[in-house]
Parts: C-alpha cells; sequence; structure tokens
C-alpha cells in the first residue's frame, strides 16, 4: 500500500518555471536545461518502479516515496522506503545506460556508453549513508529493533551490470528493477523473527509523514541568476511564450485571442519557486505587470491565502498556494 505517493520533485518545478521565464538567449540556459534533462531522467528512473512493486502485498508493505527527513544534525533523502512489521528497505534508484562497473577499490562507478567513460559517485556509499542516517532517525524517535536493508536499483533492464570479481556486497546490493519483488520477498523470508506491534508500526507511519520536509533550495542562487534576469508577467497557457492582458476579470492573449480567467495561477506559483514563498500587493503587480492595486488586491483575496500585517503592508503566504489552485480549477 502506498503511503506517500511520489510527487514530481520540488527542484524539477523549480527548473521548468526557471527555463520558461528565462529569454532564449541567457547564456545560462544550456547548463539549466543539462541539469534539468538529467533531473528528468533520474525521476523517470524512480517512477519506472511502481509497476514492479505493484507486486507486492498491499497488506504487508507499505511504501513512501521520495521521503525527506532530518537527523540532528543532517538532511537525508530516500527515493523509496518500504515498511513491514519486521524490516525497512531502503531502495535508491539509478537510470544508467549503457555499461556499469561498480569499483569497490576506489568507492567509484563507472559508466561506459558510446565509447565514453563517465565516473560517478557510489552509489552504495550513497545507501549505507541513508541507512546509518535513518538508524539515527529511529533511535531519535526512539523506534527499536527495527532490520534495515538497503538496495541500488537499476531502472533501465537493457544497462549491464559489472563489478570486480568476489565482490559479493555488489551482488547483494545491485539489482534491475524487474528483480525487485522477488529480492524484497526473499529479505522479508531470511529476516529475523522479530515484529514490530501494529501500534508501533502505525506510530511509525505517522511520524514518517509528520516529519518529511520539502528542500527548500533557491534555485536562483545556485545558478548565480538574480530576480532581473526572470521575465515577468502571465503567459498564454496556448502560446506559451506570449503574454497576456487583464481585461473585464479574464486574462487575454493578443496573438491567438485565449481567454483565461486563472491563467495568473501559474504565473503565482512560478514566482513562489523562483523567488520566494510570500508575496505582496505590490510585488504581485511586479510581477504579473498590473498597474491596478484593487485588481491586485482582489486576485490575492480569491487564493484565500494566510496573510499578516495591514493594508499595503499586508504579507501574504503561498504556502497552500497548490491546494487554491486544485480546488478553483
Amino acid at each position: 500500500m502506498i503511503i506517500k505517493h511520489r510527487s514530481k520533485p520540488r527542484i524539477i518545478l523549480q527548473l521548468e518555471a526557471l527555463l520558461q521565464r528565462l529569454p532564449d538567449y541567457h547564456p545560462k540556459l544550456p547548463i539549466i536545461n543539462e541539469d534539468y534533462t538529467k533531473r528528468m531522467a533520474g525521476y523517470k528512473g524512480e517512477q519506472s518502479i511502481d509497476y514492479p512493486l505493484s507486486y507486492l502485498n498491499d497488506h504487508t508493505f507499505f511504501i513512501f516515496h521520495n521521503l525527506r527527513l532530518k537527523t540532528e544534525k543532517h538532511y537525508f533523502q530516500m527515493d523509496t522506503l518500504l515498511l513491514t512489521h519486521k524490516m525497512a528497505i531502503i531502495l535508491e534508484v539509478k537510470n544508467f545506460s549503457g555499461t556499469i562497473h561498480f569499483d569497490p577499490k576506489f568507492k567509484q562507478l563507472i559508466q561506459t556508453k558510446d565509447g565514453k567513460e563517465v565516473a560517478y559517485s557510489y552509489p552504495l556509499t550513497q545507501v549505507d549513508r541513508q541507512k546509518l542516517n535513518f538508524q539515527e532517525w529511529l533511535r531519535i524517535h526512539k523506534i527499536e529493533n527495527l532490520e534495515i536493508h538497503s538496495l541500488v536499483v537499476i531502472s533501465n533492464p537493457y544497462t549491464i551490470i559489472s563489478t570486480s570479481p568476489g565482490n559479493y556486497h555488489t551482488h547483494h546490493k545491485v539489482i534491475h528493477k524487474e528483480e525487485l519483488p522477488t529480492k524484497i520477498y526473499d529479505l522479508e523470508k531470511s529476516s529475523g523473527s522479530t515484529k514490530m506491534e501494529e501500534r508501533t508500526l502505525k506510530k511509525l507511519m505517522k511520524l514518517l509523514l509528520k516529519n518529511h520536509t520539502e528542500g527548500d533550495s533557491t534555485i536562483l542562487d545556485r545558478f548565480e541568476l538574480n530576480d532581473n534576469d526572470i521575465l515577468k508577467g502571465v503567459f498564454c497557457p496556448i502560446c506559451r511564450v506570449q503574454l497576456m492582458v487583464r481585461l473585464k476579470g479574464n486574462w487575454l492573449c493578443s496573438e491567438c485571442g485565449a481567454k483565461d480567467k486563472l491563467a495568473h495561477l501559474k504565473a503565482i506559483g512560478d514566482y513562489q519557486l523562483l523567488i520566494k514563498p510570500t508575496i505582496t500587493n505590490s510585488e504581485l503587480r511586479d510581477f504579473l505587470k498590473i498597474h491596478s492595486s484593487d485588481t491586485a488586491n482582489r486576485l490575492l483575496k480569491t487564493l484565500n491565502l494566510r496573510s499578516t500585517g495591514e493594508t499595503k503592508h499586508r504579507m501574504y503566504y503561498l504556502d497552500n498556494l497548490n491546494h487554491v489552485k486544485r480546488k478553483q480549477l
């Protein structure tokens, strides 16, 4: 049973908003596009394990996707966490193609593709660190005696996996996604006899959901950009690039004639992803390229956002904007 569903990572949403709101001639576009392509490949790899995981018993296995937790010192993130009464399994999904070689001596992964070799950080070190962090997190929350396993899952079925002779650690912990159900059931059968009580398992699941936090990285800082690099205004959902104008309660596109009452929601979402999680009346007018303070005030009131301050100094919090967008759309 899926307890926490997978959603598109915030960093990918930020990159998508950034790519739309940078001029075509911007010098940073190539590296931003490259980052976006790599992250989307990783996300699609994570999505690809949903089918093999669907073979697991819904009443035995509880699935959490994209959990981000914090120990006393560090945040850590797990692609997928499986829980049962007997154990936990951390899955780290990698979407490599070509041939990948796990080098245990120098702790690196080497990909060979199209005659080129590229070295990456060692996935087994990554999952071992996640396991240690999760053990620490469980200790902090007084959850004891939970057996923890970790696996590296290669999502591309055509990827060739190799390692040094005798490297049994890799043999046991790296698998293709198609082997997931068999491997998981084998781990379940071979796990110890100790079982968590039902109330302890329910407590743990509630703690995981309550303590999950989204990353809050500033995308502009990552690429050494500032607000002046960003194109402002409400983009037409049909033309994608043409700016719309506000007229008689609608957003209108002069290029294709499209009319949309709620086109500003996407623009405000971009503001939240790219600029900051709060907005004022004047900041809204500036970003949407509207002149009327009353119009901006009406738009903000329809969003029913949490706010602080009075009159022109009132600040609106965009933390529940996604809920508002789903409700209005």
